[in-house]
């Protein structure tokens, strides 16, 4: 239980750069490519859940189940898109409502960013880097437990 804390400012670093990507690529999309927001907003998603998924896989969690990179990607993609919901649900409605955030929907992707955070930690913790079918197959991998 005592890596809950450090995990937790782990995420939130990696939070913070999945939010750089996220409002930066879809910023870029809207101002100077003129896409619309929303679906700007579903590509800068993809783009930020990678670079955190990269984060997270490194410095955050160090457990990992035998699902490959792909399969780990992919479990996390599913994983991060409860969060995406809310979190997009959130953006929506304030591009929506605001022609400032039309304009700058990097404030969306800020506000929207907040509701969905304690979902994607859960998803991420508790089954894409649990561990648990690494720990049931009872297969090592070659790693001490000590060495985390």
């Amino acid at each position: 239980m005592w890596h809950l804390p450090k995990q937790l400012a782990w995420f939130g670093v990696g939070g913070f750069i999945g939010f750089l990507v996220d409002a930066g690529i879809v910023q870029l999309l809207v101002s100077k490519f003129e896409v619309d927001p929303y679906v700007g907003r579903l590509f800068s998603f993809v783009c930020a859940a990678t670079a955190t998924w990269l984060f997270n896989r490194h410095f955050t969690f160090h457990k990992r189940g035998d699902y490959g990179l792909f399969g780990e990607w992919s479990r996390y993609m599913v994983a991060m898109s409860a969060g995406f919901a809310l979190n997009y649900v959130t953006y929506a409605l304030v591009v929506y409502f605001s022609s400032f955030v039309q304009a700058w929907p990097a404030v969306g992707v800020a506000l929207g960013s907040l509701p969905g955070s304690a979902v994607n930690f859960l998803g991420a913790r508790q089954w894409v880097f649990s561990g648990h079918q690494h720990q049931a197959s009872g297969k090592s991998r070659g790693k001490s437990k000590h060495t985390s």
